[in-house]
């Protein structure tokens, strides 16, 4: 290399040198300027992170920070509130606050996180640290470093828990609504302001004879409905024109009628919705009421045929007001107090017919019983207009308004005289016959006392003729006189058992508790009870209500009769009971003789008797049905010949 080049070689790498200097230089100034601008950017980076960092801490609103696995590495105070957690003391990931059911959900929505770095508007349920149900609104965002990876995630977190239980209970209520709107039983349609269905029902459709779905009615025009429905009402354009009146009259409309070709009627009422005087809308409903209005003329009908026959019937019928004056008096009335209509509308009734004092206290009794509200039965005097006396049965109660006070009252009244007349005749018949029983009684007594006392005389002559002709008289004669002996016991029962018989209805006191099973076997021990026959209880007797005297006789009869018709050399009687509704069933049973079935009735009539023997007058059975009948019972038989008989009879239990 020759000289001039090493120089120029020199000279060019000392201006590099020196080029190098400047530069440096340069580059210096420049990193100064650079490091105080970073400085700066840190120092107001540094400043705002605080103010940001102060913003969180204190918004009302839960904040949240985590890292890229889910841990929380930082909670505002109001997100400790939320939660309940402190993240100084453990360790939390989110995962462990989703709610098990949402679980799905929060990992979609973590996945759109990752994805976009962002999501808005997650709502969902979470779980505090006292395993409480939250529910949150979460606005979430992805935190990047410097070289824009992603190095955790923050949140603004709101508890709308309450805000879900108010939606949950409006939407419940809607539906409730919506449900009652759907299922009332009238038709309802709302219109908005442009006659544009809003909201119909299942009973509106069932009306109008619309197989649709009600939802599929929103939105219809109601002009052009009403239109194409006119031809299902009697007067179609009078539909139409009616409704067009009620629309721009605006005025509330109560029980219109409808009258459809079908036979139904319907009501229908109208309201207009105003909110802040401004049309808001129509309501309008449609009930069935056919069946009303149906039963409304049913009842008119059936109101005038009762007041016809009310009118025209053989009872009378007054109405009186609080005041008890006259309202209204069918014609019966009107013909048994001898006054018209027009005499009595109007007047007082207890001082139109004069009544004594016993009848006027009775009357004001009564009075005051129906204004207390309660209905009776009773009997007055009162005079005619002519001035004759009757005998009234008044039926009152009170008459009550549809409010359920008493407005006055109403009365029946059956003209009872000539009843009354009967009554005291047969009072009077009744004393007369109570006289002539008391002296046929005393009469029995005596003709029964006078007619012993010749047959005891009788007696007593034949037992001195044989006495004072021992040896003397012939057995014909012998026999004889046992005839005349034996006839005169005859005659003796005879007449003894027609006292019996006539006393049975007359000899009675008060009806006392007789215990059956006491009185029986006090009866077997002083009867005469042969050994070949045995009496057995098929079960208990009861305790009955009655005549201890005459169920003793009534028992003594029956099984004295048994006992004196068993042939059999093993007698057996049985007395058996049975509980009925009204009265106890009793049967004497034996295996005597029996009885024919041509006898069955002729047996209970007085002087009738199967076998003619001194010891059987006819009259036992007679006395023994005198005193069923005495007891409100019946007696029948059952027999069989050479088998036995039963005897039942009935007596009233104690009441």
């Amino acid at each position: 290399m020759s000289q001039k080049q090493i120089e120029i070689l020199q000279r060019a790498l000392i201006r590099e040198k020196a080029a190098r200097k400047v530069a440096e230089s340069i580059l210096e100034e420049k990193s100064r300027d650079l490091y105080d601008t970073t400085q700066r950017l840190k120092n107001l980076l540094d400043e705002k992170s605080s103010q940001l960092e102060g913003v969180f801490e204190n918004i009302l609103d839960a904040y949240m920070v985590m890292d890229v696995k889910g841990n929380i590495i930082k909670l505002n105070e109001a997100a400790i509130k939320l939660f309940g957690y402190d993240i100084n003391a453990e360790d939390v990931n989110v995962m462990s606050l989703i709610y098990k059911d949402d679980y799905q959900y929060a990992i979609k929505a973590f996945a759109e996180l990752t994805d976009k770095g962002f999501f808005k508007d997650y709502e969902a349920r979470v779980y505090t640290k006292s395993k409480e149900v939250k529910w949150v609104h979460i606005n979430a965002s992805i935190i990047l470093d410097k070289n824009k990876k992603p190095v955790a995630a923050q949140g603004v977190v709101r508890d709308i828990t309450d805000q879900k239980k108010s939606e949950k209970k409006l939407v419940e209520s809607e539906k409730r609504l919506a449900t009652l709107v759907l299922n009332l039983d009238s038709g309802i349609v709302l219109e908005d302001e442009n006659r544009n269905v809003l909201l119909t029902n299942n009973k509106f459709c069932e009306l109008f004879n619309i197989n649709v779905d009600p939802k599929d009615l929103i939105g219809i025009d109601c002009k052009t409905a009403a239109e194409q429905n006119k031809v299902l009402f009697k007067n179609p354009e009078a539909f139409l024109q009616r409704m067009q009146d009620i629309d721009n009259a605006k005025k509330t409309v109560i029980g219109d009628e409808l009258e459809m070709l079908d036979g139904k009627i319907l009501e229908r009422n109208y309201m207009p919705i105003q909110i802040e005087a401004e049309n808001k809308g129509y309501l309008w409903t449609f009930t069935d009421v056919t069946l009303k209005r149906t039963y409304r003329k049913s009842l008119e009908v059936q109101k005038q045929k009762y007041y016809n026959i009310i009118a025209n019937m053989n009872i009378g019928l007054i109405e009186l007001n609080e005041d008890g004056e006259i309202l209204m008096i069918n014609q019966s009335f009107s013909e048994m107090s001898g006054y018209n209509e027009a005499e009595l509308l109007g007047k007082v009734g207890k001082l139109i017919f004069p009544i004594d004092r016993e009848n006027s206290d009775i009357l004001e009794t009564e009075i005051n019983n129906r204004k207390a509200g309660r209905s009776n039965s009773y009997q007055i005097e009162a005079k005619t207009k002519s001035g004759e006396q009757k005998h009234w049965l008044v039926s009152a109660a009170p008459n009550v308004d549809l409010k359920g006070n008493t407005s006055g009252s109403i009365g029946v009244v059956l003209d009872i005289t000539d009843f009354k007349n009967l009554q005291i005749q047969k009072e009077n018949l009744l004393n007369k016959l109570g006289k002539s029983n008391d002296e046929l009684q005393e009469y029995a007594h005596i003709v029964s006392h006078d007619l012993k006392s010749p047959l005891r005389s009788i007696n007593a002559l034949v037992s001195w003729l044989k006495e004072d002709n021992t040896g003397k008289l012939d057995d014909l004669s012998l026999k004889n006189f046992e005839l005349i002996e034996t006839t005169l016991e005859k005659m003796e029962q005879l007449i003894t058992d027609v006292l019996n018989y006539s006393s049975v209805s007359a000899d009675v006191t008060e009806k006392l508790d007789v215990d059956l099973n006491v009185l029986l076997s006090e009866l077997i021990t002083i009867l005469y009870i042969p050994k070949h026959i045995k009496i057995e209880f098929v079960k208990p007797l009861p305790m009955v209500k009655g005549y201890k005297t005459k169920l003793q006789q009534l028992f003594q009869n029956l099984i004295s009769n048994a006992v004196k018709f068993i042939d059999k050399k093993e007698g057996q009687i049985k007395i058996d009971v049975e509980e009925l509704k009204t009265h106890y069933k009793f049967s004497v049973q034996d295996n005597g003789i029996g009885i024919d079935k041509n006898y069955h009735q002729k047996i209970f009539k007085i002087f009738h008797s199967l076998r003619k023997s001194k010891d059987s007058s006819g009259i036992g059975l007679s006395i023994v049905k005198k005193i069923v009948n005495l007891h409100e019972g019946e007696i029948w038989l059952d027999s069989e010949l050479n088998v036995g008989t039963t005897f039942y009879f009935t007596l009233k239990k104690q009441q």
